[in-house]
């Protein structure tokens, strides 16, 4: 399970928080002669090989990545416009079909497999997917729903995004700590300053935009944390 967890760790990072905007635009733009969709590629084996951190891994590190270039190719090819949000899901899908495949097909046992060790891994990945990740997923599962009109915006820049973060970083913390009950005082105190301003603004597909966001976000929190629990129990 902990290489699982590394792998996972290390598609976080190569796919979202380690991949600019730039590099994404400029695939989507040249394609296969894009080079950074090779040195994304690249990129994931490193990644891969140094997280789970083991010399053997080595060349399944190259077949992860190799894997993952040729999924993001076929994506770039087949994709269009109005199917992006669901390449975008299918992208990913593959992608984590990959990694259990590895994981499966890898038996070396880890270097260090202690219970405090693998507790770190475990609490770590949970933490980096509920960041940049989960806001880029909570944004290509709303954009379908993505406000036309937006009225003037007096809010600090990407405070959103912030909010939405610590707000799951948060539960995140309920959850592994057993403070269920902090949980409902949170949503209730974001209740109050949130929605107390898009009634006034008397918008109700923004209302129900935001509201849809507020939930995935919260409800995807409670997921992550409850199976970090989980797995926390299986490592112990």
């Amino acid at each position: 399970m902990i290489v699982f967890v590394k792998l996972l760790l290390a598609h976080l990072f190569g796919d979202f928080l380690l991949q600019p905007t730039s590099w994404v635009l400029d695939k989507e733009k040249k394609k296969h002669r894009s080079v950074y969709l090779y040195l994304h590629t690249f990129l994931h084996f490193i990644l891969a090989w140094v997280l789970v951190g083991e010399i053997a891994f080595g060349w399944y590190a190259l077949a992860l990545a190799v894997t993952h270039g040729f999924i993001d190719f076929l994506k770039l090819h087949f994709q269009t416009q109005k199917t992006k949000r669901t390449w975008f899901s299918v992208d990913q899908i593959l992608h984590l079909i990959v990694i259990v495949a590895i994981t499966l097909i890898y038996n070396n046992t880890p270097i260090d497999n202690t219970a405090f060790n693998n507790s770190f891994w475990i609490v770590f990945t949970g933490i980096i997917l509920l960041t940049k990740p989960t806001s880029i997923i909570i944004k290509n599962i709303i954009s379908i729903w993505t406000p036309e009109n937006k009225t003037k915006d007096d809010s600090l820049q990407n405070a959103g995004n912030y909010i939405g973060i610590l707000e799951r970083l948060f539960v995140f913390c309920f959850i592994l700590t057993g403070h269920f009950e902090a949980i409902g005082f949170l949503l209730a105190a974001k209740s109050i300053f949130r929605f107390g301003d898009l009634k006034e603004a008397k918008d109700r597909k923004l209302t129900e935009y935001v509201l849809i966001g507020t939930l995935l976000s919260f409800g995807i929190a409670l997921l992550i944390g409850l199976l970090t629990q989980m797995c926390l129990g299986f490592s112990s």
